[in-house]
């Protein structure tokens, strides 16, 4: 069986029709859902690109493996996917993106060459690159965002679009007259991108797929996991006709806030509110030019799975792949003042997942939904058990999906946990704080939301039974110490787990127990004949005499 592992970059979770949305219509989603399992209680690790994605490629939260924050290196070493599963027999590949930067002076330290295959595994998140491109090709006083050359410029070069930078030009921006309307204004996102809509980013990516799966087949026999990684709907916010006047205002669901929030709010909550992206996405104009703009990205997305889904269908290839469809993160929209992601809110941190196995032992649960609570690290150890790999849960922190895919009740986790740190925001210098201070937790259990920040500030508390909007921060007033104890001990518990011990299972750690006497270490043995003959025939023996 092979894996397609498909992400979009900041869908919301509730963001399909599937979910509920009351206007979006996503009907080839919806269709993956009906052949599968929907997980509505999936957490990402971290409510940031990067350091999403790393969980997520490594099956280890944040502090685990290290990447706390976008642009911040994955250690060289670290296991990734690719060498679990190519362990296991089977390849792994990357279309798309991945926000993945590579330890280059550890690299270096090694001497492995960045154009050799480790090299390239190394710099690759652990994939092997079939097309990366992270989509976000930026220009500012700086130079670009992204340094590396861009698959996707390439192609759009080739089809005749001028200038050194197709994406910004064409693709990520509309027309004003003779003068480009870029998408990085707001006030440009109702406007159609300026590029015809089979040469958008979204179409482009889904025949880079296609294209992969069939130099795959004609290349062996080995089974093959594809991360399909999509750059949208994240921002920019703009698209192309005819998805850029699909929605309007009148579909623009009013935004998740109260007035309440803003009192007495908890330092890095006010901080967010009041920087420029939560200020600007507290105005409703600005949310009526870019929620349409976003849900246009999402009905595109969805007509590309509809052509996706269709060709697989069509060529035999539905029946022998697993399709996994979510997001790195989602976005606040408006919703509680702010904007982008980069707190524990459920629009941020919350994520779809759906799940479709194509064997028959999951034929009990299809057009079901699961509402245990799924990390995003779950999602590698499902892909381990689905290659038919061992486990390795001295390495990886998640836990296999595959008992609920077959309608199991195995005994699960309590809690969720994700992790955020801003050190590298203006706020932490804004708030006082040391980088090493400057560090966010979230705890969830099915009823209630914990957020610990560090530096001495005080917690934040949420019931999402009697409260799921997430409106009232109960730790303001003291409220429910309990639950704010039983908060703390799950994360002293999670705290105290073995996140650095990779080099030994269990299993390995067992068969050394009580070993090293016979081979020759014998603590407190006072006479020979207190242990075993067998144990001290080497010390019983004659002095060596000289050769001469």
């Amino acid at each position: 069986m092979n894996i397609l592992y498909i992400m979009f970059d900041q869908l919301r979770f509730d963001y399909l029709s599937c979910a509920g949305h009351p206007y979006l219509e996503t009907p080839h989603i919806d269709g993956l859902a009906q052949r599968g399992v929907r997980f509505t209680r999936a957490y990402v690790q971290s409510p940031t690109c990067g350091s999403s994605r790393m969980s997520s490629y490594t099956g280890r939260y944040p502090s685990s493996h290290g990447v706390q924050f976008n642009g911040y290196p994955l250690r060289v070493g670290e296991w990734t996917m690719g060498d679990h599963l190519r362990k296991a027999g089977m390849s792994c590949h990357l279309i798309g993106k991945t926000h993945m930067v590579a330890d280059a002076e550890g690299m270096q330290r090694l001497g492995l060459a960045p154009d050799s295959i480790i090299g390239v595994r190394q710099t690759e998140c652990g994939f092997d690159p079939f097309v990366r491109d992270d989509g976000l090709w930026a220009e500012g006083p700086d130079g670009f965002y992204d340094s590396k050359r861009s698959p996707y410029n390439e192609y759009l070069k080739s089809k005749g679009y001028p200038g050194e930078n197709p994406w910004s030009d064409f693709a990520n921006a509309g027309a004003e007259g003779h003068d480009v309307a870029s998408g990085w204004f707001m006030v440009n996102a109702d406007k159609p991108a300026n590029i015809a809509e089979e040469d958008s980013e979204t179409p482009w990516l889904t025949r880079e797929a296609m294209r992969f799966i069939e130099a795959a087949e004609q290349d062996g026999d080995q089974p093959w996991c594809a991360h399909l990684s999509y750059i949208k709907p994240h921002w920019p916010y703009i698209v192309p006709a005819p998805y850029h006047d699909t929605y309007g205002a009148t579909h623009v669901v009013p935004a998740v806030r109260s007035a309440a929030e803003r009192e007495d709010a908890h330092p890095v909550f006010e901080g967010m509110m009041n920087n420029q992206i939560g200020q600007a996405f507290s105005r409703d104009e600005v949310r009526e030019k870019v929620i349409p703009a976003y849900m246009g990205l999402i009905k595109q997305a969805d007509d590309q799975m509809g052509h996706l889904f269709a060709w697989l269908e069509a060529t035999g290839r539905m029946q022998d792949t697993m399709i996994v469809l979510t997001s790195d993160h989602g976005d606040y929209l408006g919703d509680h003042w702010l904007g982008e992601k980069n707190l524990f809110h459920e629009p941020s941190i919350k994520v779809p997942l759906i799940i479709y196995d194509p064997r028959s032992e999951a034929d009990a649960t299809r057009g079901t939904t699961c509402d245990e609570l799924v990390e995003a690290i779950d999602l590698l150890p499902t892909f381990l058990e689905a290659a038919g790999g061992t486990p390795a849960p001295h390495i990886l922190e998640g836990r296999s999906l595959m008992p609920w895919l077959r309608g199991e009740m195995p005994e699960w986790r309590d809690y969720a946990v994700a992790e955020f740190d801003y050190a590298t925001l203006p706020l932490c210098e804004k708030l006082g704080l040391a980088p090493k201070d400057a560090r966010l937790f979230m705890v969830v259990d099915k009823r209630w939301k914990f957020m610990h920040a560090e530096g001495g500030l005080r917690p934040m508390l949420f019931d999402l039974q009697d409260d799921p909007d997430e409106l009232i921060d109960l730790a303001k007033a003291g409220a429910h110490q309990e639950v704010i104890d039983l908060m703390y001990d799950r994360l002293l518990e999670w705290g105290l787990r073995m996140s650095q011990r990779i080099t030994l299972s269990d299993e390995q750690i067992a068969t050394r127990r009580g070993k090293s006497a016979r081979k020759g270490i014998l603590l407190g043995v006072y006479e020979a004949s207190e242990v075993d003959d067998t144990l001290t025939e080497a010390y019983r023996r004659p002095i060596p005499k000289p050769a001469n």
